[in-house]
């Protein structure tokens, strides 16, 4: 039998964690690679990740090149397929290297028989593939059909279709510095770009661990977009500041290295431990308390709070290609719900005077605009305060016409795209 490198069979058991089983990509990519060296877990993550992205015109490739439709229960054998496919469509990965493991992939299970099938296959994508592939509009093929119908009618198809391309690129690593810390210095060390609200953009790969400043605590990575609701608070010097939905930790970073007296609130005793783990190595503390923000109040009001909402993340589908496949329209509606019950709960726990902010990294109004709009109109005892460009480093276009922020994948395309976010600052009234 031919030697089958384990990275192939590592790949194909994170694809179908993450597409069958619904898996979130990272999480299973780090689990199951552990055993591998480090470049291996980096190509196991880049072809399911591009597997992911480009899975419309794979799968319509891969049907076409099919002499019959395959039935279900070849569902893992079309699996090796798809993986294949990204490999000679997306990846450049030589023909005899994708063609000889995917059969060897499929030989050591019990869709052995289907060896053949697989040969062919892939060797009829090697030569016809690339023209059936590039007969579509790629943006819109890989993206969910409810998706795409949301899109077009919120924001209109042209930047529906900007989204989808940003979609299909890996986004690109972005840091956010220790506030002591200087920018200049730090662009230069790792080899980043400044943005113009100050966050650090790191084209090049490698290992986070590796980069200078991690072990000492001088940066963390956090992409631009969510970097801007913590900022919407103000000077935080000296303030209480209550972080819910706290996990994984960026905004308590941020809070906690601008000055402010942070508890950072989250139901996941699992996330949090890695909000610890980060504090731990910035050298910065906060009160890490495991509950759920709806029912949970602190003994005495607060100067801020800042809810990051748990949403349908599709504001992040450029740097997690499976909340695409997992998230469907019911998700938004169902999340909704949550949403409005925590930013109630948020406001019961600031002073009067004090600022709340909102926010969501998703794309769909339901979840931001349409929300916060609802929530004033029902009587929320807040006013709006609005965003202004100072905060977004100059770049109006990230504020909408009633003072919120909103960012997209299109915006700041010229230093590579951001995550979709929105934001809103809230002042609680006086009694």
């Amino acid at each position: 039998m031919t030697d089958l490198p384990k990275n192939r069979s590592v790949a194909l058991a994170v694809f179908q964690a993450v597409l069958r089983d619904s898996r979130p990509l990272d999480e299973q990519a780090d689990a199951l690679s552990q055993a591998l060296e480090s470049r291996d877990r980096a190509f196991v993550r880049m072809l399911v990740a591009t597997t992911l992205r480009r899975l419309g015109q794979i799968d319509l490739v891969i049907n076409q090149c099919l002499d019959k439709p395959m039935p279900a229960k070849l569902a893992t054998v079309r699996d090796v397929l798809r993986l294949g496919a990204a490999q000679l469509l997306f990846l450049e990965t030589p023909v005899h290297a994708v063609v000889d493991t995917s059969v060897e992939l499929v030989k050591r299970g019990r869709f052995a028989p289907y060896a053949g099938l697989t040969n062919a296959v892939l060797r009829r994508i090697s030569r016809d593939g690339s023209r059936i592939s590039d007969s579509v509009d790629a943006p819109r093929f890989n993206t969910p059909k409810w998706l795409w119908q949301d899109w077009s009618k919120t924001w209109g198809e042209e930047t529906a279709r900007q989204i989808g391309l940003a979609h299909l690129s890996e986004a690109p690593l972005d840091i956010t510095l220790r506030p002591d810390q200087d920018q200049a210095v730090w662009a230069t060390r790792l080899e980043a770009t400044i943005l113009p609200f100050g966050t650090l953009r790191r084209v090049m790969g490698g290992n986070v661990a590796d980069l200078p400043g991690f072990d000492e605590g001088q940066w963390w990575i956090q992409d631009a977009a969510a970097s801007l609701p913590a900022r919407l608070l103000g000077d935080v010097r000296n303030k209480t500041i209550i972080d819910l939905c706290a996990a994984p930790g960026g905004k308590t970073m941020q809070l906690a290295s601008a000055g402010a007296t942070i508890t950072a609130v989250d139901r996941s005793a699992r996330r949090l431990r890695r909000v610890a783990s980060n504090l731990e190595r910035l050298g910065l503390s906060a009160t890490l308390v495991d509950a759920d923000a709806t029912q949970w109040k602190p003994d005495t009001l607060v100067d801020g709070v800042l809810l990051d909402a748990p949403c349908s993340a599709t504001g992040t589908i450029r740097r997690h290609p499976d909340v695409a496949r997992h998230k469907r329209p019911d998700d938004v509606r169902n999340l909704v719900a949550t949403q409005t019950e925590l930013l109630r709960a948020a406001v019961d726990m600031v002073r009067p005077g004090g600022l709340v902010v909102y926010c969501t990294c998703s794309l769909q109004k339901a979840e931001g605009e349409e929300l916060v709009a609802s929530a004033l109109s029902a009587g929320l005892p807040v006013e709006g305060v609005p965003v202004t460009a100072e905060e977004t480093g100059g770049l109006s276009a990230l504020i909408t016409p009633e003072g919120w922020l909103r960012t997209m994948p299109v915006h700041n395309s010229e230093n590579g795209g951001m995550d979709g976010f929105f934001a809103a600052r809230l002042r609680k009234l006086e009694a």
